[in-house]
């Protein structure tokens, strides 16, 4: 599917190529999509951004779309995927850029920030609070907290069998997935599962899309992940402790501008509420810190009028 204006083609960064999308004109603003999506969760806000004059770009994350998928699990951990969004910068032929992350591209928004502050000047994330790296190892503590309990992060954690639910029916799964994450769907009503269920099984599946999403998004969501596969998109999911292994040290403050946006019924604010009630101290240049009453997770997507308001109040804030 096009997007009017914008135009794609391969860039090469950190050893590996990855697809871009772009439109527009001037300064860098990079924009990381999450799980399980792509450069077109971005659709709404190329037109926007490059009216204001600037170069948005959405890239294909490693293991996604038209981008190159290594196959190694250990390939998908923030360290990699940020030396690929870093090195996106000098290969675009900037010195610096702004960068706004949603979903999984949201802690590597603020991990690009937090390890190469002279590189992007500027950080906004949609979803995902801001937060140090944890003093404890990571999967032990989800183990523990989510006991006797169906949590989709723990699912995510063998290779192959999230893998084959998904891809038994990737248009059925996708669509049930966007919409159980959707301000339309009431979580708090979803089944209680047990650690041996599925994800899918019981989760709405209404005859009619939300507003959102059209029957053409969905078919674009679809043939992408038809070409590349569940297996990189899930790998992120598998890396949470050789993530942390590798940030030993790292630094538990951003000082750059920033910006937050996230939806009330989002069931990442739900489960990061001291996240979001600590953000001021841990980000220290916090311009816009929103919250969206009636959207859910799929930020950008749901909301496009608010978020485009919000993205370009901050980048005016930036300017000299």
């Amino acid at each position: 599917m096009t997007v009017e204006g914008v135009k794609q083609r391969r860039v090469t960064t950190n050893g590996i190529t990855l697809n871009i999308a772009e439109r527009g004109e001037g300064p860098l603003v990079l924009l990381l999509h999450g799980f399980p999506e792509s450069w077109y969760s971005w659709r709404h806000q190329f037109e926007p951004l490059a009216k204001a004059g600037y170069h948005a770009v959405a890239p294909d994350m490693r293991g996604y779309g038209r981008s190159d998928r290594p196959q190694a699990i250990e390939a998908y951990n923030q360290v990699e995927v940020m030396r690929d969004i870093a090195g996106l910068v000098p290969a675009l032929g900037y010195d610096t850029a702004v960068v706004i992350g949603h979903d999984w591209g949201a802690p590597t928004a603020w991990g690009c920030a937090l390890n190469y502050p002279d590189l992007f000047t500027a950080v906004g994330a949609l979803s995902v609070p801001f937060t140090p790296r944890s003093p404890v190892q990571p999967m032990p503590a989800m183990r523990e907290m989510f006991k006797g309990r169906f949590f989709y992060q723990l699912y995510f954690q063998e290779p192959g069998v999230a893998e084959a639910e998904f891809e038994r029916d990737l248009r059925t799964a996708l669509r049930k997935f966007l919409i159980m994450g959707s301000g339309g769907t009431d979580l708090l009503a979803l089944p209680t599962k047990g650690p041996e269920d599925d994800l899918l099984t019981g989760l709405p599946n209404p005859d009619k899309l939300p507003d959102w999403l059209s029957e053409a998004d969905l078919d674009f969501y679809t043939a992408e992940f038809a070409r590349s596969g569940m297996r990189g998109p899930l790998n992120y999911y598998r890396n949470h402790d050789l993530t942390w292994e590798l940030t030993a040290g790292a630094p538990t403050t951003i000082s750059q501008p920033a910006m937050f946006v996230a939806g009330e019924k989002d069931g990442v604010i739900m489960m990061a509420a001291e996240a979001l009630r600590l953000l001021p101290e841990r980000v220290k240049d916090l311009r816009i810190n929103r919250l969206l009453p009636d959207v859910g997770h799929w930020t950008q997507q749901e909301a496009p009028a608010a978020v485009n308001t919000e993205i370009l109040k901050f980048l005016e804030m930036l300017e000299p």
